[in-house]
């Protein structure tokens, strides 16, 4: 979990991740960068960020710390995090992101990749957090030869624009495979801003996009993946055939169908599986989910003669079971959805364009495809603040789970874990009777207050 001083910051389930300008600050990124030089199999770096106003100094400090580490560095400027992972795989150099995806603009963190545009395994992050909790901080400022961003940002992330431009148009078989379609997308006021309208307006679509004015404070404010919101008011608004709301790095997504009905991760992901088996195209007939999925994905899947593969949550431990089986797609509920074919991370706007053919081939619209393929387990899911270590909290729930999870048996799941990214535990209960999820749910909430609160004093 992240938090506290600089020595006891850790890679939680995507990168570093904390407050700016206290708990991370530049001399604790300068530190992070040089612990970080080793560890990334490549002389280079490419350094991109989202667009919050923390950015452009976390970025210069974190290649300041490269550089100190004997590595160079150059800057994208604003990127997308897919885009610069798909950079770092065809340029086969490293990467980094300073970003703290959907949380608020007063947070940041750094998200890593080695050369090739695969994320950190454990070990090279045990070993990084070594090197750091060492020598955790790095006050001097280290002169860097030509620092700056891309004189046109859009322009360096070209290969992969084009790249899903190509991808949209082989999967879609024509030139514009979108166009019949209305459609609007919600950037979060984040690094999908200069990007998402254009590529889809490149493959045929009518687009409206809203939240794509970012000023440093406004990302993931009330828009986004996070808050859908206003995203389904101006589907309905406009009798639009769809919605796509990306985070503030742009790795998720999630949807809205023409009905207004919000569509996650897991309704996008059963779309494609469903698409790519009838196709011939699922390797494995296999698709990676994480123990977040509902219930309501895995009869989905199921019953199309899909074999669901389940791995703790974050992306990259997804991607590590495609890569280990050569299996083609997995994703999150949360909306990182991983087309290996294509990306070695979550990518948004990849998994909105594929999602919305997928549509079109049933001859139905993504909330209509959706509505036929999903029935959704009622599901409860909250966040309990704690203030004590998460880890712990949940070791000594080991009992009241184990109750919980015995009661709804086969019709229904429990999971209790701590965050990677925030002080809280994450309880999740579902079943498809909605009355009993609640009740376990509130039960499992209350315990664990109840140790929390016992901890602390």
């Amino acid at each position: 979990m992240n938090g506290g001083g600089a020595s006891t910051l850790r890679f939680g389930t995507d990168g570093v991740r904390a407050l700016a300008g206290t708990v991370l600050d530049e001399p604790s990124v300068r530190a992070l960068g040089r612990a970080a030089a080793a560890h990334l199999g490549s002389r280079s770096v490419l350094i991109g960020r989202d667009t919050r106003e923390s950015g452009p100094g976390l970025a210069r400090a974190l290649a300041e710390g490269l550089i100190d580490g004997g590595l160079e560095s150059a800057s994208l400027g604003v990127v997308p995090t897919p885009a610069l992972a798909y950079i770092c795989r065809i340029r086969r150099v490293a990467g980094a992101v300073v970003t703290a995806s959907h949380n608020p603009w007063y947070d940041n963190g750094i998200k890593f990749f080695t050369a090739g545009g695969r994320k950190l395994d454990d070990v090279a992050q045990t070993a990084i957090e070594l090197a750091w909790d060492a020598r955790p901080r790095l006050d001097r400022p280290i002169a860097i030869p030509a620092w700056a961003d891309p004189v046109d940002p859009v322009a360096a992330c070209r290969d992969w624009v084009n790249g899903l431009v190509e991808a949209g148009v082989t999967d879609g078989g024509s030139s514009r495979p979108l166009e019949d379609l209305s459609l609007v997308v919600d950037c979060a006021n984040g690094a999908m801003a200069p990007f998402a309208a254009d590529v889809l307006r490149r493959l045929g679509a009518e687009v409206e996009a809203i939240h794509a004015t970012p000023d440093g404070r406004n990302i993931n404010d009330k828009c986004g993946s996070t808050f859908p919101d206003d995203l389904r008011e101006a589907v309905l608004r406009a009798g639009a055939d769809a919605g796509l709301a990306f985070d503030g790095d742009g790795d998720r997504v999630v949807a809205v169908g023409d009905d207004g009905a919000l569509l996650d991760g897991d309704d996008l992901m059963a779309v494609c599986a469903v698409d790519l088996q009838s196709r011939g195209l699922l390797v494995g007939a296999t698709a990676v989910v994480t123990v977040m999925s509902n219930l309501g994905l895995h009869r989905a899947l199921t019953d199309h003669g899909i074999a669901v593969y389940e791995t703790p949550v974050g992306d990259r431990h997804v991607l590590e079971a495609l890569d280990m089986n050569g299996w083609v797609l997995g994703g999150e509920q949360s909306g990182h959805v991983v087309f290996r074919d294509f990306a070695s991370t979550g990518d948004g706007l990849l998994t909105g364009i594929r999602t919305l053919l997928a549509a079109m081939r049933s001859g139905r619209t993504l909330g209509g495809r959706v509505a036929e393929l999903v029935v959704r387990a009622p599901q409860v899911l909250q966040a309990v603040p704690v203030s004590s270590d998460g880890d712990v909290v949940v070791d000594q729930l080991t009992d009241e789970i184990a109750e919980a999870s015995a009661q709804l048996g086969s019709a229904g799941r429990v999971l209790v874990r701590p965050s990677g990214t925030e002080p809280v535990v994450r309880v999740m209960v579902e079943a498809f009777d909605a009355a009993e999820a609640a009740a376990v749910a509130d039960r499992l909430i209350e315990a664990v207050r109840q140790v929390d609160a016992t901890m602390v004093s």
